[in-house]
């Protein structure tokens, strides 16, 4: 499954109103443990096709990320009927971010 990129303008429409879990990827491009991860999210989000896998580029979109409190990446936020439920901090194995969202 494709992995989406969120935005201010879509975060509503693809986070908050989805019909499924959704896990979120707070990242940077200089971040060498977001770049080391983010072919494990690509992974991951083939195998997980019941869960939506999206990333939010902090660089990008800093009012997004400060609205979670964000001061450390790799964050990842895992959303339920609109809601976070769980948070981790730091890079995952592809196991480790399955295991996330199980």
């Amino acid at each position: 499954m494709a992995v989406t990129i969120l935005t201010m303008d879509n975060f509503q429409q693809e986070v908050l109103d989805a019909s499924q879990k959704v896990l979120i990827d707070f990242y940077a491009s200089w971040c060498g443990p977001c770049q080391a991860m983010a072919p494990l999210f690509e992974e991951a989000s083939n195998e997980a096709t019941n869960v939506k896998f999206c990333k939010v580029n902090v660089d990008e979109q800093p009012k997004l990320a400060r609205s979670f409190g964000i001061s450390s990446i790799p964050t990842l936020i895992v959303f339920e009927n609109g809601k976070p439920v769980q948070q981790s901090v730091g890079g995952r194995t592809k196991e480790g971010l399955l295991e996330l969202v199980r």
